[in-house]
């Protein structure tokens, strides 16, 4: 009598590549030249120093955390969906208004919060417009609570700078990375 194998036979052709499994899912991006990372460093910090100026000017905050994260994503990986001018634009706002709703039908809560951030990336789905600081722009309309006539024009032109930032800075240094890849 025989006993069973204690574990399978090993496979003697390896297992096809899919797209989920290729090696160029399984690496982290290659890291960027010092100057590309300059580059896109100094054009987020530019737009943001730009959003606290701003705000200076308005005696409002304007640079706000989900604004920080997109001029992350446009700055330094701009071809990226997420980064692309629909989905900043679109993103913030779809957030903006689904905190809105989740404020006036739950309040201010950090449950009504998460809520707002769950119904904000449905939003963003539904439109393509994927854009996750657009989902965190819903927490902070939920927990702070701002006036929406006076804070969705300035996220809106917060957004629209971030953009346009993004497109001009993507001009300045030769061989960078054209942003937008697509406009809308």
């Amino acid at each position: 009598m025989s006993t069973p194998p204690l574990h399978a036979p090993v496979r003697s052709t390896p297992r096809p590549r899919t797209s989920e499994h290729s090696s160029s899912r399984l690496r982290a991006p290659a890291r960027p030249t010092p100057a590309a990372a300059a580059h896109s460093v100094s054009g987020a910090t530019a737009v943001l120093l730009a959003l606290v100026g701003i705000g200076a000017l308005v005696h409002e905050p304007v640079l706000i955390p989900s604004l920080a994260a997109s001029a992350a994503l446009v700055h330094s990986a701009p071809g990226l969906p997420l980064a692309q001018p629909r989905s900043v634009v679109g993103g913030h706002l779809l957030g903006a208004l689904a905190g809105y709703a989740v404020l006036a039908a739950a309040g201010g809560s950090a449950w009504a919060a998460a809520v707002a951030g769950g119904l904000a990336l449905a939003a963003n789905t539904a439109a393509r417009t994927p854009h996750a600081p657009g989902c965190a722009s819903a927490v902070i309309v939920v927990l702070q609570a701002p006036a929406p006539a006076r804070f969705l024009p300035l996220l809106l032109g917060a957004a629209l700078l971030l953009v346009l930032t993004g497109y001009a800075v993507s001009r300045l240094r030769p061989g960078a990375p054209r942003y937008p890849a697509y406009w809308w």
